[in-house]
This record gives C-alpha cells, sequence and structure tokens, in this order.
C-alpha cells in the first residue's frame, strides 16, 4: 500500500519520513501552492467575496509531481502546519488533488519526534473548514485594502506604496511614540544621595536616598536646581544621622513562563540582538528537523507559532526529573505551575519547548549551529526554569533621619536562588540595583561618609525597538503570532520605518503616508478598529460568525471612505519633504539632501535639475586604517550584510568585520578594533603589533562590550 503525506518543507519531510519508514512517501509543497493573482484583486465583490485563486507561477513543475504522485497512492495524508496558514495550504492542495474533504485526511504535528509524528498520524481528522474561512477572510481583507489604497497612495504620494491593515496601524504606533519625543520637554531635576556606614561596618559603607522634608514627599522635580540641592545640603551640616524604622520581609521572584511565539521574539532581540524574522527562520530550522548524531533527523522544539502556554503532562514529568536529579526537590514548587494562557490565545497546540527535555542544549550543541545552539539553549532554559521552585529574598527597607529630612535606603540578599540559579528573563532596564545593607537596628547611629548632590533630566520615552513594538503590538491585540516578524519586515522594506540601532524610526516617507491615511483612512490605521477585526476572524475560526458577513461588514464603509478620499484630494499630491544634511554640494554651494533610489539611500543637490550632483552617503566610525591611516567607513556587502572598510577604497583594500574604536592601541598607536561573540577582544589589527586585551563584560545582545 502506498500513502502519500504532503508537508510544506524539504527538511521536515526528510525528518516525517525516517520516522514512518517504508509503505509512506512523504513530499514537500513548498508552502502554498496556490494564491490570489498578484495582476488583479482576484475576489468578486459583488458575488459573497468569491476569491479567484490561480496556481503560483514557477511552481507548474512541482503540481506536476505532486498530482502524478497523488494519483499512485492509495492514501494521501495532508501534514501541513498546525495553524490557520497551514490549514489553508492543505484545502489548497486537497481541491487541486482532488481529495475528498469528507475523509480524515489532515493530520497536525505539535512536534517533529518519534512519538509526535505517529501521534499525529494516529489521529487523522478532516480539514477544518472554519480555520480556512478564517485564514481567507483575513487574505481577502488584506488583498482589498492593498489593492485599493495601494494605487490611491501611488497618486497622491509616490509609486510603489503599500498600505495593509497591519502594517499600517504599526507604523502609527511608531510614529506616534516619535511625535511624543518631540513633543517632550527635558526638565532638569536634582536628587541627594547620602553614602553612611554602620558602627563596626566602617568599611562597608551603603547608599541611602532623599525621600522626604519636614515629612513632604519629594516628586520627581521635588528639587529644581543646583541652588535647591545645596541649601538642603548646607541645612544638614552637622547634622546626625540615625536609623529609623527598620522593615525586614522576604520577597518571592517567580520564573517566567515558557515562550510562545511573542516572547520568543522579545527575549532573542533582548538577550541575542536577533531581528524577529531572524529568530522564526531559527526556530522553523529547530522545529523542522535537526541531524542529531546517535538519533538521526529530529525536531528539537514544538510548533513555533503559538500564543498558548499550555504544556503537556508528560514534558512536565520530564522536567520535573531533571530539576530533581540536576538540583535536588528543594528546587521543585510545592505543586506544578500552570500557566493561564490570555483570553483570545489558541489553545490548539503547547507553548513553545524543547521536544525532548533530556536533549540539553550541551548535548546537542556539536550538530547545532552557532545560532541555533543559542536560540535552542534560550527555549531550553526557559522552559526547565518555568517549572522550577521560586527565588526567595530577603529584604530590608530603612528610613534615616536626619535634621528635618528622611533619606531611604533598600537591599535584598539571596536567601534561596530557586530557577535563578538556571535562567531569569532580560529586562530593558535594570530593575535589581539595590544590595545587601549591613545589620542595621533601629536608633543606632550611622557615620556619613560622603553627601552627593546628583544632576538628572527628564528622559523623553524610548523608542520603539522591534521587542517592544511587538510587546505593544500583541497587548493591543493587533495580529497574531504568524504576522510579527513578516509586519516588521514589510514596513522596513517599504521604506515607512528605519533602523538607528535597535530603535525603529519613522522616515519622511513613513510620516507622510501615515498622516494621509489617518486624514483619510481613519479606521483602517485605529487601533481599536484592527484590534476588533482580529477578534472577528478569531470569531470566524470559533464558527460564531461567516466570513462572509465579516467581509461585508467591512466592505461597505471602507468603499465609501475610499471614494470621500477620492473626491477630498482630487488634483492633489503629496510631496515628502527631503532630509537636509550638513554636506555641501561642491558645484553649487546648497545643502545636499538624502534620496531614495532602486539601490538604497544617496546624497543629492536640491537644485535638480540645474545641478544634478550625487554621492553615496558614507557613514564615519571614528575608527582609523592601520594600513594607510585613511578614515573607517560602516560598509553594506552586496547581500545586505555591514562590515568596515577604508575610506580609500580600491587604492586601500582594508576591511574588516571587527569594530573600530576611536581609542589608539598603548603600543603602536594605531586604532584598536573589538572583535565580538565567542573570544571577544580589543585588538590592534596593525601589521606587526600584537596587542590584544579580553573584553571585561558582554551586552545583552551577545556582543562584547568593555566595561
Amino acid at each position: 500500500m502506498s500513502n502519500l503525506v504532503i508537508v510544506e518543507s524539504p527538511a521536515k519531510a526528510k525528518t516525517i519520513k525516517k520516522y514512518l519508514g517504508k509503505g509512506f512517501e512523504v513530499v514537500a509543497s513548498m508552502g502554498h501552492v496556490r494564491d490570489l493573482p498578484k495582476s488583479k484583486l482576484g475576489v468578486d465583490v459583488d458575488n459573497g467575496f468569491a476569491p479567484q485563486y490561480v496556481d503560483i507561477k514557477g511552481k507548474e513543475d512541482l503540481i506536476k509531481d505532486l498530482k502524478k504522485a497523488a494519483k499512485k497512492s492509495d492514501a494521501i495524508y495532508l501534514a501541513t502546519d498546525p495553524d490557520r496558514e497551514g490549514e489553508a495550504i492543505s484545502w489548497h492542495l486537497a481541491q487541486m488533488l482532488g481529495v475528498d474533504m469528507k475523509e480524515q485526511n489532515r493530520v497536525t504535528f505539535n512536534e517533529i519526534t518519534k512519538s509526535g509524528v505517529h501521534y499525529g498520524m494516529e489521529h487523522p481528522r478532516t480539514i477544518d473548514e472554519k480555520l480556512v474561512d478564517a485564514q481567507q477572510a483575513r487574505r481577502i481583507l488584506d488583498r482589498i485594502v492593498g489593492y485599493k489604497i495601494s494605487p490611491f497612495l501611488w497618486r497622491k504620494v509616490r509609486k510603489g506604496l503599500s498600505a495593509g491593515r497591519v502594517q499600517s496601524v504599526a507604523v502609527r504606533i511608531i510614529l506616534d511614540r516619535e511625535e511624543e519625543i518631540r513633543a517632550f520637554k527635558q526638565q532638569e531635576y536634582w536628587s541627594i544621595d547620602a553614602l553612611l556606614a554602620a558602627k563596626g561596618y566602617a568599611k562597608k559603607p551603603f547608599p541611602a536616598k532623599l525621600y522626604s522634608i519636614d515629612g513632604k514627599k519629594l516628586e520627581l522635580a521635588g528639587i529644581p536646581d543646583e541652588e535647591s540641592a545645596k541649601k538642603i545640603i548646607e541645612s544638614l551640616d552637622g547634622a546626625d544621622y540615625t536609623v529609623g524604622n527598620v522593615k525586614k520581609g522576604v520577597r518571592k521572584k517567580s520564573p517566567a513562563p515558557p515562550f510562545i511565539t511573542s516572547t520568543l521574539q522579545q527575549e532573542a532581540s533582548r538577550r541575542l540582538g536577533y531581528q524577529s524574522r531572524r529568530t522564526m527562520k531559527i526556530a522553523q530550522e529547530l522545529y523542522e528537523g535537526i541531524e542529531i548524531e546517535g538519533i538521526g533527523a529530529t525536531g528539537l522544539i514544538t510548533y513555533m507559532r503559538t500564543d498558548s502556554l499550555r504544556i503537556s503532562d508528560e514534558a512536565a514529568d520530564i522536567a520535573k526529573a531533571y530539576i530533581t536529579e540536576t538540583y535536588g526537590k528543594e528546587y521543585l514548587p510545592g505543586t506544578r505551575r500552570v500557566f493561564k494562557s490570555k483570553k483570545n490565545a489558541q489553545d490548539a497546540h503547547e507553548a513553545i519547548r524543547p521536544s525532548d527535555p533530556t536533549l540539553t542544549p550541551e548535548k546537542v550543541k556539536k550538530d547545532l549551529s552557532a545560532e541555533q545552539y543559542k536560540l535552542y539553549k534560550l527555549i531550553w532554559e526557559r522552559f526547565i526554569a518555568s517549572q522550577m521552585a521560586n527565588a526567595l529574598l530577603d529584604t530590608v527597607a530603612v528610613d534615616i533621619n536626619a535634621a528635618n529630612c528622611l533619606f531611604k535606603a533598600s537591599g535584598f540578599t539571596v536567601k534561596f536562588d530557586g530557577f535563578t540559579v538556571l535562567y531569569e528573563e532580560a529586562k530593558d532596564s535594570d530593575e535589581e540595583n539595590s544590595a545587601a545593607l549591613p545589620p542595621l537596628e533601629t536608633g543606632s547611629a550611622l557615620a556619613l561618609k560622603q553627601l552627593t548632590p546628583n544632576q538628572h533630566f527628564t528622559q523623553p520615552p524610548a523608542r520603539y525597538t522591534e521587542a517592544s513594538l511587538i510587546k505593544t503590538l500583541e497587548e493591543n491585540g493587533i495580529g497574531r503570532p504568524s504576522t510579527y516578524a513578516p509586519t516588521i519586515t514589510t514596513i522596513l522594506a517599504r521604506g515607512y520605518v528605519e533602523r538607528e540601532g535597535k530603535a525603529l524610526k519613522p522616515t519622511a516617507l513613513g510620516e507622510v503616508t501615515t498622516k494621509l491615511m489617518e486624514e483619510q483612512f481613519s479606521k483602517i490605521v485605529d487601533i481599536d478598529f484592527t484590534a476588533n477585526m482580529e477578534k472577528s476572524l478569531d470569531e470566524v475560526e470559533e464558527g460564531k460568525e461567516s466570513y462572509t458577513q465579516v467581509l461585508d461588514g467591512f466592505y461597505g464603509d471602507f468603499i465609501t471612505t475610499l471614494e470621500t478620499a477620492e473626491k477630498n484630494m482630487e488634483g492633489t499630491r503629496v510631496k515628502v519633504p527631503d532630509e537636509e544634511t550638513d554636506v555641501v554640494c561642491e558645484l553649487c554651494g546648497r545643502k545636499m539632501v538624502i534620496k531614495t533610489g532602486r539601490f538604497g539611500k544617496f546624497l543629492a543637490c536640491p537644485g535638480f535639475p540645474e545641478c544634478r550632483n550625487t554621492k553615496k552617503i558614507v557613514k564615519e566610525t571614528g575608527g582609523l586604517c592601520p594600513v594607510c591611516g585613511g578614515k573607517v567607513l560602516a560598509k553594506k556587502s552586496k547581500n545586505g550584510k555591514g562590515y568596515y572598510g577604508c575610506e580609500h577604497f580600491p587604492e586601500c583594500k582594508f576591511m574588516t568585520w571587527d569594530k573600530p574604536l576611536s581609542e589608539p592601541c598603548p603600543k603602536c598607536g594605531a586604532a584598536l578594533f573589538q572583535k565580538t561573540g565567542r573570544g571577544a577582544l580589543i585588538h590592534c589589527l596593525k601589521e606587526g603589533c600584537d596587542y590584544a586585551r579580553p573584553v571585561k563584560g558582554k551586552s545583552s545582545a551577545g556582543d562584547a562590550d568593555e566595561e
């Protein structure tokens, strides 16, 4: 008997074939085989929004091969990914291959392991048409928005622009934050710190912060300027510092739950410096199967597109056994941890976890690439830690009286490390900044070592990073696990947003386009409207609403809005302002502006067409070439990878992946460079000089930074 199993990728096909053995042929569809046509809307809006699917160009031979294989097979199993997208691919394959939709021929694998594959094959079901309808509704909605608004933007702003339900809202969120930053007015304020020592602990002074004066708590700008700070310090001259109330307690720290798609992308960004697209690519490889010595091809993690926090009893039991054996019973919680998923989570499969927790990162390290190992280690440690006991901290909070002022100091010591022995969630900022205090008793005198006024300025809100944007999208119910990475990729590729370090910053094009969208298509860029549309799609999946109802409810109002926008802007075109630079055109003296062409950004004279001068944009690093002494510039290769090279190329061919530093080499005086990643060090690249020193600390992104 011949059984045909169709999956999405060759890697997955190879792994599953190993588990199924003889009698099964496993082939890959390479993703979607049919889609809406690229050249037209492809949706009959007058007849129930019927989609007009066509075979995807370039897949003709693949489709022929699938049809041949299907004809020779006694049974066909559709084993695409276990989500809406995967269900839709199976539905298209069934229609294309003439598979009976009433037969139980749909199988799903939460994990690509022997037990996971056999369990999936033993529990086939029919194609879930509600899931398919939800995916179709999303695809048609996005097609309508894209194909109706994009031509409008081409006519009114610039050719090649696009609009989208989720991408337009994402750009608006980034722009709203930028406008907050611009509107922010910096305010000066001061704080006062006392460095104090307890009797018998003169060598271990501790800091305390001024908290109130005459019983009145100091607000953020309670000490507005240096003069006010000096007056307070003068008033404390000769004052006695005595311990007031001492409050001791025990604080519990609980582990973070295992990863879902959004938290994996956030943590990989903070800890490893990975962009969301890169994270999902590596996770896909770990899910589909890696060749492990002594085991063969096996999937190392469960399905990576999920918003459920559920984990299986079997996985929890393996984690429990590992924790007991490695750390001892005291590192187990009193009862098994169960994490509650958010209200609108799809609970079809588990949280992201190692498919076999006994495969520790060290056991599989030699079989993984460096980035696969880092991500697997992150997923494995997060999962094991989620099943461990709380950390316990002995805390102490102390009031310190001096004249009419009250200072406060706090500290903690680790009573029991619990889950933190293995893993702690990375934070965007340091929260644990207090340390242990010496033993202090009410009424005891303290010696003042130093009284320091500190100048501060209020800070504007930070720009979004990929991690914080994904968090905001998720919190607002915009998009789903599968959409976060593609959304960010799209808004960067379209030039609406650009990176500045890790931060996401709107471009002039992004601002103009978003403001136009807000004026003419306010619902499309409205956060609540977009979130409610996601809820409607979920209701289609649950069978509470038909997908034609959802589309019908959206379309009428949308078309009216589009017609109004066309009338409002008849004969009008919006100009995208050029970004002026300090670079002066040597031909006519004007300040050059940044333009965007087919090959990216370049400098151009604003006097065009009279002056046609253009230049490449160069990014100086502050470093000097160890070969000829020229400036070292940040450059990009053809495939977009960053590197550093000499400004005098091609005469000087110096290039390096190592980051240039402005610090001179203490041995020969040439500029130093910093090698990041494994074996991080600061070294000299001048020929004949062997100066090198290790980097003292590492950043959360995995790159080395000197302390």
